[in-house]
């Protein structure tokens, strides 16, 4: 979830040569792995860039007696990266693992003014030399890439699974988890205040992002796994139990900035383009008599807005990124609006019905999906918009009066 910036290229090479202790500590007695070596769980706050908005998670190796104080995290990407923009919107990114001095990591989220919080984990010698050597396996050069998967596996998952798979007990999560929440609704907790991001989301999430997520699901953000780790216990085959964090410290925090109400952020808002392409499409069918070439027009405009987002989507089906293939939105952001360029097709009565169906089917679909913000009235101007255009052209009968 996050890209360092290329000033760290320099720092690697010094803590690359240090990472060999990494391996030799990992084939010395348990013994040695008492206070000396601490390892912890860093959990970061948002950013301002798309990519980091939900927050990052990465863990601390701590090794007085070798004097490391690494970084490990799985959030390192680039987007130099041939075709990054084409491999990221069909789920094909690679990210890799990555290990950095503490202090220039700490230096970058100072820099970003993004909050750091430390949790200490409560382990045992032979559980601490167990992550060392699994750090050590993934930071091969054939184990240290993976293809990136927002919800399932992401820099968040990736430190949750190399820590729980290493420590000897099992680690059970006792904070009540929230039966129904969702994808959708979780990542609305950090967006909120990026509305054209949100939108964004909401407009490529389908159905899938909406259905109710287990307790495990829900640490894909690095805030979720933050809570459920507080609480966390290590349970042993002997019965033995302890707490999974022995100490937890803010390491930096950033006075936080109260965001005011801003007219200009509401007027450039989706809520707001939305509401004013509403307005213009309803005002000109009124005066359709009297501008019929603006009315036909405004109409194209709005069937050539939707028919590009309807390709958008289409790509979506051919998509690795969860959720996005089973997108309601397709039946009026629908690249066949498109045709309705084509004057044979716009007149043709079997044509005009299809896509009023698609438009109707899209509006019950709403009952069962969650659309991006403001976008249903869309759905409902392309209906209107159809029946109206249908009824004049007498492809719906004309009600009979007066018989």
């Amino acid at each position: 979830m996050i890209r360092f910036q290329e000033t760290f290229k320099a720092s690697i090479l010094l803590f690359l040569l240090s990472l060999t202790s990494i391996v030799k500590a990992a084939e010395t007695p348990d013994a040695i792995y008492g206070d000396s070596l601490q390892i912890s769980l860093l959990t970061c706050g948002p950013g301002k860039e798309v990519y980091s908005l939900y927050g990052h998670t990465a863990i601390r190796f701590h090794d007085v007696r070798n004097q490391q104080d690494l970084v490990i995290n799985y959030g390192m990407f680039s987007f130099a990266q041939k075709n990054f923009i084409l491999r990221f919107i069909f789920g094909l990114t690679d990210y890799e693992m990555g290990i950095i001095p503490f202090d220039a990591f700490m230096k970058e989220y100072k820099r970003e003014h993004r909050w750091v919080i430390e949790q200490v984990l409560n382990l045992s010698p032979a559980d601490k030399r167990s992550i060392a050597m699994a750090i050590d396996a993934n930071y091969l050069p054939e184990n240290r890439v993976y293809r990136y998967n927002y919800f399932y596996d992401n820099c968040t998952t990736r430190a949750r699974d190399l820590l729980a798979n290493s420590i000897q007990g099992t680690v059970v999560y006792k904070s009540t988890p929230n039966t129904q929440t969702t994808f959708r609704s979780e990542i609305h907790q950090w967006n909120r205040q990026q509305l054209w991001a949100r939108f964004g989301n909401d407009l490529l999430l389908g159905i899938g992002a909406d259905q109710n997520l287990t307790p495990e699901a829900q640490q894909f953000l690095p805030d979720s796994l933050r809570k459920d780790f507080q609480t966390a216990i290590i349970r042993y085959q002997n019965g033995k139990e302890r707490p999974l964090v022995a100490a937890t410290h803010a390491l930096y925090w950033p006075q936080e900035k109260t965001v005011a109400f801003s007219l200009t952020s509401f007027l450039c808002s989706p809520f707001a383009f939305i509401a004013l392409l509403f307005l213009i499409t309803m005002s000109v069918w009124l005066l359709r008599k009297r501008v019929p070439k603006s009315y036909f027009w405004v109409v194209q405009a709005v069937r050539l807005l939707t028919g590009l987002c309807g390709i958008l989507l289409t790509m979506m089906l051919f998509s690795q990124h969860p959720t996005v293939r089973l997108n309601l939105q397709i039946l009026f952001l629908n690249p066949l609006n498109l045709l309705f360029f084509v004057p044979k097709l716009r007149q043709s009565k079997r044509f005009n019905q299809v896509m009023a169906g698609c438009y109707v089917l899209a509006c019950v679909g709403a009952l069962f999906q969650t659309y991006a913000e403001n976008v249903f009235l869309v759905a409902f101007i392309l209906l209107f918009i159809q029946v109206a255009t249908m009824k004049e052209s007498n492809i719906i009968p004309r009600t009979q009066h007066g018989q």
